[in-house]
C-alpha cells in the first residue's frame, strides 16, 4: 500500500471514529432533567382524554415514540403510549426511563373484567400485578393429562390444561441477583393515595348512547393479571378468576410493573374494565363501551394525581 493510500485510509479511519464519538451521545442523552411522573396508556384513545387536559404540552421522539412533557393536575409529567401488548410497553417504558428522569410510573387503560362481582365501567386499581400468560407448556402423558412440569419451575398454580404458569426471572436495581418473582406489588404510598379516593364521578353512558345498567364504582384492592391475549372466553375467564384471584386482566400493566420493579421506580395502574373477557351473555362489549371505561380510567387518574398533589407526596 502507498503512503498516499495508507493516508486515505487513517483519514477515513479518523473520520468515522468521530462520528461515532459525536452520535453514540446523542443516542442516549436524556431530553430533558425535570423530575417527571410518566403518564402511559396502551393506545390512542385512553391517552388523548389526557393529553387535552395537559398543560405547557411540549414533543419529543425517539425510535417513534411520542412523548410530550408537560404539567397534569400541578404535576410535572411526560405521558406517551406505551402500544399494545406486553412487549411493547417493557419496551418503550424503558425507553422513557433511559430519556426521561422518571420518579413514578402510572398506567391507566381498559381492560377485561374477570372478577364476577364487577361490573363493565368499573375502575380497578390492583394492589399487585402477575404475568400469568409465562407458561410452561406440559407434555401429556395419557389423554387429558399433563403429568410433566418439565423443569418444576412453575408458581404452584391450577394449571388450565396444559398451561402451567411460572413466575419470571428477574434481576432488579435493589437486587442484582436473577431471582424468580410471579407477583409485582404496586407503591405502597401510591396505593395508600388511590384508598383514599371518594367521590369520583365515573361516566354511565357514551357519546354514541351507549349506556350501562348500573353506575361504575371505584374498586381499589385485589390482583391483576397481564399475558400476551385478548381474552374472550369465559371458561377460560373463570379459570383466571379462581386460579390468581384476579379482578382484571390485561395485556400490559404486569409488564409495566416488571419494568418499574427492575429499575426501582414506584409504579401503579388504574384500569376500567371496557369487556367482560367473555363473560358475557352476547358479543364481547369492548368495541360499545370502550369508550366509557377509557373515560372512567382517565377520570380516576386524575383524581388520583390531585389527591396526590394536595398531599405534598413527591
Amino acid at each position: 500500500m502507498t503512503r498516499f493510500a495508507c493516508f486515505i485510509v487513517r483519514a477515513a479511519a479518523a473520520v468515522l471514529f468521530s462520528l461515532l464519538c459525536l452520535l453514540r451521545p446523542a443516542l442516549a442523552e436524556p431530553f430533558d432533567s425535570t423530575p417527571r411522573v410518566a403518564v402511559i396508556s396502551a393506545f390512542g384513545p385512553e391517552l388523548d382524554l389526557l393529553l387535552g387536559k395537559l398543560e405547557q404540552p411540549r414533543k419529543y421522539s425517539a425510535n417513534g415514540v411520542e412523548f410530550t412533557t408537560g404539567v397534569l393536575q400541578g404535576k410535572p409529567v411526560v405521558l406517551f403510549l406505551s402500544g399494545i401488548s406486553m412487549v411493547n410497553v417493557s419496551m418503550n417504558t424503558q425507553l422513557a426511563l433511559d430519556r426521561f428522569k422518571i420518579t413514578h410510573i402510572l398506567f391507566s387503560g381498559i381492560a377485561g373484567g374477570v372478577n364476577p362481582d364487577l361490573h363493565i365501567g368499573d375502575v380497578t386499581v390492583a394492589e399487585r400485578w402477575g404475568q400469568y400468560l409465562e407458561l410452561l407448556m406440559a407434555r401429556e402423558t395419557a389423554p387429558g393429562v399433563y403429568g410433566s412440569k418439565g423443569d418444576g419451575e412453575n408458581a404452584d398454580l391450577p394449571h388450565f390444561g396444559m398451561m402451567y404458569t411460572r413466575p419470571v426471572k428477574v434481576k432488579s436495581a435493589s437486587q442484582p441477583q436473577i431471582h424468580k418473582k410471579f407477583w409485582f406489588d404496586v407503591d405502597p404510598a401510591m396505593f395508600a393515595v388511590a384508598k383514599s379516593l371518594r367521590g369520583v364521578e365515573l361516566t354511565a353512558c357514551s357519546a354514541a348512547d351507549h349506556c350501562l345498567e348500573r353506575q361504575p364504582q371505584l374498586v381499589v384492592g385485589g390482583n391483576g393479571v397481564s399475558g400476551a391475549a385478548f381474552v374472550d372466553n369465559a371458561k377460560f375467564r373463570r379459570y383466571v378468576f379462581k386460579a390468581f384471584h384476579a379482578n382484571v386482566l390485561d395485556m400490559e400493566s404486569a409488564a409495566c410493573a416488571m419494568v418499574a420493579y427492575s429499575n426501582g421506580v414506584p409504579f401503579i395502574a388504574f384500569r376500567s374494565l371496557s369487556d367482560l373477557a367473555g363473560g358475557g351473555e352476547g358479543a364481547n362489549e369492548m368495541h360499545t363501551f370502550m369508550s366509557i371505561a377509557a373515560d372512567n380510567s382517565a377520570k380516576v387518574l386524575l383524581a388520583f394525581l390531585q389527591a396526590w398533589q394536595a398531599k405534598g407526596q413527591p
